[in-house]
């Protein structure tokens, strides 16, 4: 149902982002999903999730290449048509062939949705087929900078499309970092507003450690180190197995769990599996893959120290859950995780990638007494709710041409 917001206006969004769960890829950015369903409690809000696709597709994008037409997320209606994206080079023009695979598809589902305005997730390719299908649609964009712009601004084709977009949308960051990046490219700080992701905290909350660890099948006392992150190569997975040794002559009954997805075509899981193997690892690593996100918190509450050795990271939601259930955090101070993890009172920080300091950082993190419920109060205080009233401020902005 449509509601009325300040003025009169009706607030119906198109929310773009090739970033969604899917039937095939059911944890493929819930941090997006989890937005959405807030902002769809008071806006009316349908969902375009493009599957990039090649003539084979399947040979690099397995996983996606299994996601419908169309689906139902609870209570959002999502699409996921195709769009033109050629591996390897080809990626720099993703912005261009995304637009123009979805134009006719948007302009016949604006017969049946009136969309008023677009909220593309992701600055590149998402943001920029988002100007281009606003321009064409005469509808105005908000774009929310979410992380890969940290890499897509390397490159200068693709910097130089992200730039057109930037200017050319209302801007958001979910991290003082990213406005810092939309900085380099021109865009002036005050055009950029911070809104940072948000916690559940129905589902993320301090809850029984022994409980926890007999429903996952885990032993009672022993100590466990714990990362949430896709397998792909800067989420420091590979990192924290090279500290193992050292760890285990301290802890030698030390278990390190790591949960993500496989990662796609740049997939490290193969890797670490062989690494394990190869190293007989196996009594002391477990790696769960695609674990679905109701299941997180079990293991969080199951953790003594959650740790994330990454190389760039914007608003790390794992953190931010892990936080929200009174588990101590190890990570890298890079991008954004500064801005959620105070070092010394919810974790440790160590520069990317000081090997001894972070395996360092983790034995003191396990031995530490810390106030718990204190970073639970502070992380939980941030809800979705919260994130999804703002960004409603800036679609209504948007509408009236702010």
């Amino acid at each position: 149902m449509l509601q009325l917001v300040d003025g009169g206006e009706k607030v119906r969004a198109l929310l773009l982002s090739s970033v969604f769960p899917n039937a095939a890829q059911p944890t493929h950015g819930v941090f997006v999903r989890e937005r959405a369903r807030r902002v769809a409690l008071q806006c009316a809000v349908e969902v375009v999730a493009p599957i990039p696709w090649f003539p084979v597709n399947r040979l690099f994008r397995a996983a996606a290449a299994g996601a419908p037409p169309a689906e139902r997320d609870g209570d959002l209606q999502v699409h996921h048509p195709r769009f033109l994206s050629i591996p390897a080079i080809g990626k720099c023009l993703d912005g261009v062939f995304y637009f123009a695979s979805l134009v006719s598809f948007l302009r016949r589902l604006r017969q049946r949705f009136a969309f008023d305005v677009i909220d593309a997730q992701f600055g590149y390719p998402d943001g920029v087929a988002a100007v281009l299908l606003g321009k064409a649609l005469g509808c105005p964009v908000v774009l929310t900078l979410r992380g890969n712009e940290v890499v897509i601004s390397r490159f200068a084709l693709r910097r130089a499309q992200l730039r057109y977009a930037l200017r050319s949308a209302r801007v958001i960051a979910v991290s003082e970092s990213l406005r810092d990046l939309a900085g380099t490219l021109g865009i002036p700080p005050e055009r950029v507003r911070v809104v940072p992701n948000g916690v559940d905290g129905a589902r993320f909350h301090p809850a029984d450690r022994q409980a926890a660890r007999a429903a996952l099948g885990l032993a009672p006392a022993r100590p466990m180190v714990l990362t949430v992150g896709a397998f792909v190569p800067h989420k420091g997975q590979e990192e924290v197995l090279d500290l193992l040794p050292e760890l285990r002559k301290q802890y030698p009954d030390l278990l390190y769990v790591a949960i993500g997805n496989r990662g796609g075509a740049d997939s490290r899981l193969p890797a670490l599996q062989r690494r394990i193997r190869r190293d007989r690892l196996e009594e002391c690593v477990r790696l769960e893959v695609a674990r679905p996100h109701e299941e997180i918190p079990a293991w969080l509450a199951a953790a003594d120290v959650f740790c994330l050795a990454t190389q760039r990271e914007a608003c790390p939601n794992s953190i931010i859950e892990a936080l929200a259930c009174g588990l101590p955090v190890v990570a890298t101070s890079v991008g954004g995780i500064p801005e959620f993890v105070r070092d010394g009172k919810d974790g440790f920080l160590v520069p990317y990638f000081d090997a001894p300091a972070f395996g360092r950082a983790i034995a003191q993190a396990l031995q530490h007494d810390w106030d718990r419920e204190a970073m639970a109060r502070r992380a939980a205080a941030r809800t979705w709710e919260m994130a999804a009233g703002d960004v409603i401020e800036e679609l209504r902005s948007a509408m009236r041409g702010v």
